[in-house]
């Protein structure tokens, strides 16, 4: 794998966010790329098995993230939809609520190994925010812009799914600050790292941009059933 890109604007966590990147931490999951952690090269078929390959069920949810914590409110919170869209978007927190609210139990399934079941969300789906957006025809890339200066990076179909959301609770009770909250995505199709927390801007794209770990070694998909966890 490539020395570590230069920071990018994109990397520059906001104001107000507490904590740094920890380079330590972010060399060890280069290094999980560069040997190819957990693989176990099987596949599995999500109609039949529940736990993809190389994962283990746990019962907690375990808290990832670079180290960085926004300071994001429900108060200071906005999000911006762009780039090829008809109809960009400008949401405070008060559109947010204001659109239909949906709710899925979905299961997360961890590059680190791990996977948690029966995770109830509830938020705004992706298909309604794609409808006010309308996409422009050449649109097929989208990449998600977080408070903490991360990015990651989907196919406009892995977000134009039934089952996607923006969420902003969790069981019951507000997205915690420490799994994203106030609003997360959740793509429960792919690896969890797909699944931006903090969210602030929705861009989309005709060209693919990786984002924070593709550039770092992991895979541009990110399916759990066939292990796509790093790059070829």
């Amino acid at each position: 794998m490539a020395d570590r890109p230069p920071i990018t604007p994109d990397e520059t966590p906001d104001p107000g966010s507490e904590g740094a990147v920890r380079p330590k931490l972010v060399a060890a999951k280069e290094q999980w790329a560069r040997d190819g952690r957990a693989l176990t090269g099987h596949a599995a078929d999500p109609a039949h098995d529940r736990l993809p390959p190389g994962q283990r069920l746990v019962e907690d949810w375990p808290v990832l993230d670079l180290g960085v914590t926004p300071g994001v409110t429900e108060q200071s919170w906005g999000l911006t939809v762009d780039g090829l869209v008809e109809t960009p978007l400008r949401w405070r927190w008060a559109d947010l609520l204001a659109q239909p609210q949906q709710r899925f139990v979905s299961d997360i399934h961890c590059v680190t190994t791990w996977s948690r079941y029966d995770n109830a969300w509830e938020g705004v789906g992706a298909r309604h925010l794609l409808a006010l957006a309308r996409p422009k025809p050449e649109a097929r890339f989208v990449v998600f812009h977080s408070s903490d200066g991360y990015t990651t990076n989907v196919a406009l179909a892995d977000f134009d799914a039934d089952d996607v959301l923006l969420a902003t609770r969790w069981e019951g009770r507000p997205l915690s600050r420490e799994h994203g909250g106030p609003v997360r995505v959740v793509l429960p199709k792919l690896y969890f790292w797909k699944s931006a927390k903090w969210v602030k801007r929705i861009e989309l794209l005709a060209e693919d941009r990786p984002g924070y770990w593709e550039v770092r070694g992991y895979h541009n998909h990110a399916d759990p059933w066939t292990e796509e966890r790093y790059s070829d």
